[in-house]
């Protein structure tokens, strides 16, 4: 067995912030919403402003001026996941990894940890765009991502967080498939008033392959 050692976060870590990281299925979710905005939500806004500027007086008219609004916003909307589609380096944790790189923690990998007090918990190492704290998705910039990047099983790595310096200890890591919240269409949406209803997920998540899975401590 390797000897663990106290390992602490570089202040120049992670370097290469201009690429944004990110799962198969987090992409999948951004598409699946920049889709909806643009092929469905926009259109449908569109064709309420274009009722409301019909409807007379621009100027005093709040269907118009609520519609013109909302357009800026999913404009703006659009905008952004493009950028950040654009941007992404897409990493897989279900891809086969060997030496180094399968024992230690990297982007994607799930991490099982102890506090000092013994207490354990288990988090994936995902994007920014995937963080999900209901999932224990964390970002792999975030301060416990950054603490427990390149650790490997016995490593004791420190973690500065806000309430104070917190020394964790590495369990287990391990890459499997990551489950993403899909992205759902939100109740209140244009779109959604024409008959699609907003529970319906826009795109299909992808099933377990089966492989092994951490027990959540009990």
């Amino acid at each position: 067995m390797r000897k663990g050692f106290t390992r602490k976060p570089q202040a120049d870590e992670p370097a290469t912030r201009d690429k944004n990281y990110i799962t198969p299925s987090g992409l999948e979710r951004l598409k699946d919403e920049h889709r909806f905005l643009l092929t469905r939500e926009r259109p449908a806004v569109t064709e309420v402003v274009a009722w409301a500027a019909s409807n007379g007086d621009r100027s005093e008219n709040a269907d118009y001026q609520y519609g013109k609004r909302r357009l800026r916003q999913i404009d703006g909307r659009i905008r952004f996941l493009t950028k950040r589609i654009e941007a992404t380096e897409v990493v897989d944790p279900e891809t086969p990894r060997a030496g180094q790189a399968a024992m230690r923690a990297f982007f994607g990998a799930t991490v099982r940890y102890a506090n000092a007090a013994g207490e354990e918990r288990v988090v994936s190492i995902v994007g920014t765009d995937e963080v999900d704290l209901n999932r224990n998705h964390i970002s792999w910039v975030s301060p416990l991502g950054r603490a427990l990047m390149k650790s490997a099983v016995g490593d004791r790595v420190v973690l500065q967080a806000p309430r104070g310096t917190e020394y964790l200890t590495v369990l287990e890591v391990c890459y499997e498939h990551i489950a993403v919240e899909p992205f759902r269409q939100p109740p209140g949406s244009e779109a959604s008033a024409k008959g699609t209803p907003p529970s319906a997920p826009i795109h299909p998540t992808k099933a377990s392959n089966g492989r092994k899975k951490f027990r959540a401590p009990s």
